[in-house]
């Protein structure tokens, strides 16, 4: 990976061990829980920019109860449900504002005030908070896509560990790809230092040399998260298969983050026009993908390739990811003026996406660049 590395994968290495105990990389189509939803639920979450939350919801009052662990911000909220299923939050600080929630596995929300200063807009991803216990595990992979407000915003690629707990790990970011003297793919093998259980026995934190925390959290299906200071890091197991399953064909409903007209800046910073928003995913029973906003205008389509059959991404003689990532898609659409680039992977009923886009040809430090992420819901 090319933001924070080593502190990256320290805190998937113990959140992969963590699964071991919950269930680790079911790819069934079915996400329903085995118990009936309550009334009110749990979720652990992290935005983007690198903010750690614990939510709580109430159904029957109509509430959103949330705590940034990060930054500090908390408060509890009441919110509407819309005919389209969305939750319409009023947040008196103008924090949260609209939310989407598969009850008792996922809820996504978008923040206008996350990050240290308490202004950054970012999208908040939260699963079901579900006990986690540090277990030795081994001989399993998965993929990840990473979602930044900076560096481009989106990277992705896999991560394994062999039976005597090395960690291996190969990403693939085409913002980095473009700047000068650096490469697209990026990897390694090292072995992590510390870890510290949370009393409530629901997540970790990873205690870095800089003084700082990771948490790290996964759910009883596979669906994993870190919270890291580089942003929001999504991944799931590897499919048996490089084919697309046609159970994953059907409509999503999304929120994403979306930057645009972005360029580097100093300090980490990227300046660029921030928008967050709703969308929908119309997904064929052959991979024929389709992502539009809600005035029906198309931010990606195309058909679902396999990494593991696009050369560029792919290719054992080439400097190239050095693992096929089952279950990982891309579409690249390229033509004179422009190249976009997107990946696509699925958890159960959850579509998780991200693109990055730039015209042609490209000058680092002039040419400005696109790049949105988000999570469809069933």
């Amino acid at each position: 990976m090319n933001t924070a590395n080593t502190r990256l994968l320290t805190s998937l290495l113990f959140l992969l061990s963590s699964l071991a105990a919950v269930g680790c990389g079911s790819t069934s189509s079915s996400t329903t829980p085995a118990t009936p939803v309550s009334a009110t639920r749990s979720y652990n979450g992290t935005a983007s920019v690198g903010d750690f939350l614990t939510i709580q919801i109430d159904s029957t009052a109509l509430t959103i109860t949330y705590t940034n662990h990060t930054n500090g911000m908390s408060g509890t909220v009441p919110y509407t449900v819309n005919s389209n299923g969305t939750y319409s939050i009023t947040d008196p600080t103008g924090n949260l504002v609209v939310a989407y929630e598969v009850p008792g596995y996922v809820m996504l929300v978008e923040s206008n005030k996350s990050g240290p200063s308490m202004n950054t807009p970012a999208l908040i991803t939260a699963i079901e908070t579900k006990p986690v216990s540090v277990s030795s595990f081994a001989g399993q992979k998965f993929n990840y896509l990473q979602f930044r407000t900076a560096n481009g915003g989106v990277e992705t690629g896999y991560i394994s560990i062999d039976a005597q707990g090395a960690i291996t790990h190969d990403g693939y970011s085409p913002f980095q790809g473009l700047q000068q003297g650096q490469t697209a793919f990026s990897g390694g093998t090292f072995t992590p230092s510390s870890v510290v259980e949370d009393p409530s026995g629901t997540f970790f934190t990873v205690d870095e040399t800089d003084g700082s925390n990771d948490y790290v959290f996964g759910t009883q299906n596979g669906f994993f998260t870190v919270d890291t200071g580089a942003g929001t890091i999504l991944g799931l197991a590897q499919a048996a298969s490089k084919d697309f399953d046609p159970t994953f064909a059907g409509s999503y409903k999304a929120l994403y983050y979306e930057k645009t007209n972005a360029q580097p800046g100093p300090n980490n910073t990227e300046p660029g026009t921030v928008f967050q928003g709703e969308g929908s995913v119309t997904i064929g029973s052959t991979g024929a993908f389709t992502l539009t906003d809600n005035q029906s205008n198309t931010l990606a389509t195309g058909t679902l390739a396999a990494v593991a059959d696009t050369s560029y991404l792919y290719d054992s003689t080439a400097n190239t990811l050095t693992d096929p990532c089952n279950g990982l898609f891309t579409i690249r659409t390229t033509t004179a003026t422009s190249r976009q680039d997107v990946f696509v992977t699925f958890q159960g009923n959850s579509v998780i996406f991200g693109s990055f886009q730039t015209a042609q040809p490209f000058l680092p430090g002039t040419t400005p660049y696109n790049y949105f992420y988000g999570v469809g819901l069933k």
